[in-house]
């Protein structure tokens, strides 16, 4: 039997993929102070590394495939086959964004200003290129972590990651530049990628992973419809096609069943009421595979 080297993301991002692979329909056990988790597919060998190292090993080819972030496969130098894209990151269902910040009071107004100061980051070779992009001179010192802390005693300004801003805010720092917006993806040895049962696997992962990732921000919604006001109700639903309609033992009415946005099932269902429908029933999705 065939295995595949997969990587997990141990971090910030570990949680959401655990939860994420779940919802897949996979039964994952990550064990306290274990770094290989416990799947049950025995084409699977698991192992739980930092985001920023997994690049480097699916390169290098100690693993197979795994999930990163396009910034770490960035960062590395690539050398990798990118599989498959994902929007999630940490808390929320969106990118990411490398950003340069500095102190609210600096002088520092502009990515011009920072000629001659010191920068500190953990992506040491995108800072590199984004000054050298710039054409500008400034130091740039590797962070071990806690950057958001470095200005302005220990740093000028730095480069770091952010989802929503918050924290960059709640420790004193303006943005002053985007560097580099950043997705979550699978990335595949390219060796791993011309096998053609691993991948078959990746792409099956990919697969399951991104349609439980879509079922996330859909709904199911099943109702009773008079006949006579079928064509009212459709122009009522958005769907990924079109409704399924079932006809009833009472030619009178049908059963009408589609997919929405989960957001927009609230706004919908006093309109689809309003227009005749009757046992509205709104139901979770696990994936949904286009």
């Amino acid at each position: 039997m065939g295995k595949l080297k997969f990587a997990i993301p141990a971090g910030s991002l570990q949680e959401s993929t655990v939860n994420l692979f779940r919802k897949a329909g996979f039964n994952l056990l990550v064990r306290e102070r274990s770094y290989s988790p416990i799947i049950d597919d025995p084409e699977l060998e698991l192992r739980l590394i930092r985001a920023q190292e997994i690049p480097r090993y699916v390169r290098d080819g100690a693993l197979d495939a795994g999930i990163t972030g396009r910034d770490w496969v960035i960062e590395n130098g690539g050398g990798v086959v990118e599989a498959a894209d994902f929007v999630y990151a940490k808390r929320s269902y969106g990118k990411v964004r490398w950003v340069l910040a500095v102190p609210q009071d600096s002088r520092i107004k502009s990515v011009k200003d920072l000629t001659g100061k010191t920068i500190a980051t953990e992506v040491v070779n995108i800072a590199a290129k984004f000054l050298k992009d710039n054409k500008v001179r400034a130091k740039v010192e590797f962070s071990w972590g806690a950057t958001e802390s470095k200005p302005p005693e220990l740093a000028d300004a730095i480069i770091e990651i952010t989802e929503t801003g918050s924290s960059l805010k709640a420790s004193n720092l303006r943005i002053v530049a985007e560097v580099l917006e950043s997705t979550t993806v699978i990335i595949a040895n390219p060796a791993a990628w011309r096998d053609g049962f691993k991948k078959r696997k990746i792409e099956n992962i990919s697969m399951l992973l991104k349609g439980a990732l879509d079922a996330e921000f859909k709904a199911g919604l099943k109702m009773n419809v008079p006949a006579d006001k079928v064509d009212k109700l459709l122009k009522l639903l958005p769907a990924l096609k079109k409704p399924t309609i079932s006809h009833l033992t009472d030619s009178k009415w049908v059963a009408l069943e589609t997919i929405v946005d989960k957001n927009a099932v609230k706004d919908l269902i006093h309109k689809l009421k309003g227009a005749g429908a009757e046992g509205i029933l709104e139901y979770p999705l696990n994936k949904i595979i286009y």
